[in-house]
């Protein structure tokens, strides 16, 4: 077994400066305008109550980029770079990139429906920050696309197979979410997120959910198109025969000519569009 660091790849790097640089404003801003930056926190972290009721819908995002200490951060961002790389790595980045904000918007909606159910700790209006949502998605796809890789614990000087860490951190984290003293809102957005990721390893094709949706849109649109010629051809054959001339188009609406004489060469193969 080899130790080693997973790269930076593009866009685990550009998430990564991002959340520091806007941790790092929250910090000055803190520093010398304490209101400004509970302010900035309210307007971009995700408020409930702001959400469905004001319609701050860039919050299912924004939330994402900002934390609440040193150590949040670096835990989410460690993480990011530990199993984010692996799967951008065999993804690719557009990919990797829909599937950690399918996550974070999906560990949001999550969020918006718990807010309102009364549960301790749980308030439409108090604000969720952080990237856990994504993060936990990253986890879980990792558990279930990598699940016998072999993950060094350092310090501790063994290693577990992925799906067992992934299985040992969704069971603290269902556990913690549960539990009055440590509960609050922000532990549904981390199942949240693990349930859209698992959602989205599971059941979206493999190229992506816009890749999908892209062909399901041009398969519509090219049958819409296939309709129209095939009308088209119809009613020209109705036209012709109007005026005493007979033509036909074959089922897929391509023009077929009247059968050639066979010393033409042409061994009475039939032309028109290619279908």
């Amino acid at each position: 077994m080899s130790l080693s660091f997973p790269p930076f790849t593009r866009w685990v790097k550009r998430l990564i400066i991002i959340c520091a640089a806007v941790y790092f404003l929250q910090v000055v801003l803190g520093a010398v305008a304490h209101q400004l930056a509970r302010d900035v926190e309210v307007y971009l972290g995700l408020v409930p109550a702001l959400v469905l009721h004001y319609g701050f819908v860039w919050q299912l995002v924004t939330y994402s980029f900002l934390h609440a200490s040193v150590g949040h951060l670096l835990l989410n961002m460690l993480t990011l770079w530990m199993f984010g790389s692996q799967e951008e790595q065999d993804w690719g980045s557009r990919k990797f990139l829909e599937f950690y904000f399918f996550c974070v918007v999906g560990a949001a909606l999550v969020t918006l429906g718990v807010s309102y159910t009364g549960l301790p700790g749980a308030s439409p209006i108090v604000p969720t920050i952080g990237a856990s949502g994504g993060i936990y998605g990253l986890l879980i796809a990792f558990g279930m696309l990598y699940g016998d890789r072999e993950i060094f614990l350092f310090p501790f000087p063994f290693s577990i197979k992925a799906k067992y860490l992934v299985a040992i951190i969704i069971f603290v984290v269902v556990i913690a979410t549960f539990q009055p003293s440590q509960g609050g809102v922000a532990n549904f957005a981390h199942l949240g997120g693990l349930l859209f990721g698992f959602l989205y390893v599971k059941f979206i094709p493999g190229r992506g959910l816009m890749f999908g949706a892209t062909e399901r849109y041009f398969s519509f649109r090219n049958e819409y198109y296939r309709w129209r010629r095939r009308r088209a051809a119809r009613k020209f054959e109705v036209y012709m025969r109007a005026h005493d001339r007979d033509v036909h188009f074959d089922e897929h609406g391509n023009y077929v000519p009247p059968d050639d004489d066979p010393g033409k060469g042409n061994g009475g193969s039939k032309s028109g569009w290619v279908n």
